[in-house]
């Protein structure tokens, strides 16, 4: 039924429940593992390399740990670094990748932020182009 899952993975606890959920649907299936980095608005072109460094630095752990994990069960995954607003470059790559369905988390990080911004899994399931599971 889904050819291509994308996972969003901001490395709560949350985001690392909806990436073992996301490998159990997945099975076999090609799956695309997505961070996003949020840059400051408006950034220079210098910020937003920074930033995606900096990202990477943090997510290295992570990344290696949920590569090995899928492997283990022969799924490929594909990794992308995006910076940005969190819901909409999920939204963004889940229209360049033809994901069939979006995996994430129902909570990432700081509650304060969330209530002051709003929460990224609602603005994902408001405007996803394809079905997304909220994982709690």
């Amino acid at each position: 039924m889904y050819k291509s899952i994308l996972v969003a993975f901001d490395g709560s606890p949350a985001a690392a429940h909806a990436f073992r959920v996301a490998l159990e649907l997945a099975d076999q299936l090609g799956t695309s593992l997505v961070f996003v980095a949020e840059i400051p608005i408006p950034a220079a072109e210098v910020e937003v390399s920074a930033i995606l460094d900096s990202a990477k630095t943090k997510y290295e752990g992570d990344l290696r740990r949920l590569l090995a994990n899928a492997k283990s069960r022969g799924i490929e995954l594909q990794t992308e670094f995006l910076a940005g607003h969190a819901a909409v470059q999920i939204i963004h790559q889940a229209v360049q990748s033809g994901a069939d369905l979006i995996v994430m988390g129902h909570r990432g990080g700081s509650r304060i932020k969330e209530w002051l911004l709003g929460s990224v899994s609602k603005r994902v399931l408001s405007y996803a182009p394809c079905p997304v599971l909220i994982v709690r």
